[in-house]
């Protein structure tokens, strides 16, 4: 009985101990929680004394720390020391790896394309190889993610990789080892080429440590084949670097010009992002697009262009992220990435949206000054045409081939070229909008109309069924009692006689 009373206060140190050092004023709340925190204890002790299996209290209360910070929003997490070491070292790009693209095919880990310039791509690593060990672990069994991660590592370091190679007859056979050292892989993140004569396409993969630069050498590039008008693409780009996406903006906005700025309940969480020179491309008329999967940074950037009328923007709405975290360190090597602020506009939009809240699905992210609706099948495959170039040791880069329709990028070049007007474009736009919305209203009401016809419907025969039962039992008893009179009038008649 006494070790049990200790348990229970040792939990219950435990759990004061995980929640002060999550939440600094939780001590000074105390008094208001303690009945809160005491029925929380009384419940992880029932489990842990009557749970059919045995438990890890350790792994409980981290299960109810994860629970405390998930129902803040979807952003906030709670990291477990392996999760936090690895957050810690993809911040500092400690880590490398070899340079190749790789996905599962017909159950093997497979390389779909090396990096121009990488170790693999330099060693003759080829698409269609298959990862057979790493390192003397054979792969052949494990998911992709596991195979991927033994293969990163710091740079500098070795590591081995065994790989079979189809051959003329169609068997694979193994090939000698791969020796490699691991190098910082910097993959490419900016895909650019001219449309016609005057407009230039620019498709931003995210916004990486690099991204800026490579921006830039896209542009020189474009501006010397004769660029006059730039499409830049941030469909499918979940962001990145808060840095990446003030830089990119200060290359078209004029000097103190408001990009961005973030707000939370504390004062000094309010922080301005403005431009400070002038930018190296000020004139150039330029569309931004964007759909449901820009996120993050590109939602800063497009919201940035289009508050301060650089840019106009054509698409669908954006994703709605835009939240600023910030990750303390916990005891025992964990970590807590919170919420802090939240991001908006220049002209005071929040970007952020509330996804738990079913009924602002129509709130949040940046609204494109003119609507596209682009099937996300059909979308899909005009960036598919990106990640279909194979990079093959020994030959020429592959030509990009570009066959899917994409009407978002067409109503862009009308508008930038002037076969139609952007007033035209958006007037159009919202006509349609309103349709839509119409539409959706006539069937959400028809919808409606037909559960309560179906709902009146039951309710009629379940009241017609029970009128036909009740008839059934007045005739039942109806029919019982006038062969009684009858054979009592019978009686009478023959006593009569």
């Amino acid at each position: 009985m006494k070790s049990k009373k200790l348990s229970r206060v040792a939990v219950f140190a435990a759990v004061v101990f995980f929640v002060g050092t999550l939440f600094p004023y939780a001590y000074a709340a105390a008094d208001t929680s303690l009945k809160q925190l005491r029925t929380f204890v009384d419940v992880l002790e029932f489990v842990k004394e009557n749970y059919v299996e045995t438990t890890d209290t350790d792994k409980l209360i981290s299960g109810a720390i994860k629970g405390v910070v998930n129902e803040l929003d979807d952003f906030s997490q709670y990291l477990e020391p392996k999760d936090y070491k690895e957050l810690k070292n993809d911040t500092r790009g400690d880590f490398g790896g070899l340079g190749i693209r790789l996905q599962k095919v017909d159950g093997f880990i497979t390389v779909m394309s090396p990096m121009p310039g990488t170790p693999a791509f330099k060693a003759g690593v080829m698409p269609g190889d298959r990862i057979v060990f790493v390192d003397d672990k054979d792969v052949t069994e494990m998911e992709l993610e596991d195979a991927v991660e033994l293969m990163r590592g710091p740079v500098g370091s070795k590591v081995k990789i065994t790989v079979s190679r189809k051959d003329e007859k169609g068997n694979y056979k193994t090939l000698p080892d791969f020796n490699f050292k691991r190098a910082k892989i910097v993959p490419e993140v900016v895909y650019y080429r001219m449309l016609n004569d005057q407009v230039g396409y620019l498709y931003m993969v995210d916004f990486s440590g690099h991204s800026t630069e490579e921006v830039k050498k896209a542009l020189t590039a474009l501006q010397k084949k004769g660029m006059k008008y730039l499409v830049l693409d941030l469909r499918f780009n979940p962001g990145g670097l808060l840095t990446g996406a003030v830089d990119i903006s200060k290359l078209f906005l004029q000097p103190d010009q408001m990009i961005v700025y973030t707000q939370g309940r504390k004062p000094e969480y309010y922080q301005e992002f403005k431009t400070s020179s002038k930018p190296d491309y000020p004139d150039i008329p330029m569309a931004v697009l964007v759909n449901q999967g820009s996120a993050s940074a590109s939602e800063i950037v497009a919201g940035a262009l289009q508050d301060n009328q650089r840019a106009f923007v054509v698409g669908q709405r954006t994703f709605g992220k835009a939240s600023v975290q910030q990750v303390l360190p916990l005891s025992g090597g964990a970590g807590l990435r919170l919420t802090i602020a939240r991001y908006y506009t220049p002209s005071g939009r929040l970007i952020q949206r509330d996804y738990r809240d079913k009924s602002k699905a129509d709130e949040g992210g940046i609204l494109p000054d003119v609507e596209v609706i682009f099937d996300p099948e059909e979308e899909a495959k005009v960036f598919m045409q990106y990640n279909d170039i194979v990079y093959t040791p020994g030959k020429d880069t592959p030509k990009m081939e570009f066959t899917a329709k994409d009407p978002v990028l067409d109503k862009a070049v009308e508008i930038l070229t002037g076969k139609i007007s952007l007033e035209e474009a958006k007037e159009k736009s919202r006509q349609a909008a309103a349709e839509r919305k119409a539409q959706k209203e006539a069937a959400k009401n028809k919808a409606a109309a037909s559960k309560t016809e179906k709902a009146d419907a039951e309710k009629s025969a379940s009241s017609s069924s029970a009128d036909k039962k009740d008839s059934s039992k007045k005739e039942a008893s109806s029919a019982s009692k006038e062969p009684a009179k009858n054979d009592a009038g019978k009686n009478e008649k023959e006593s009569k006689e």
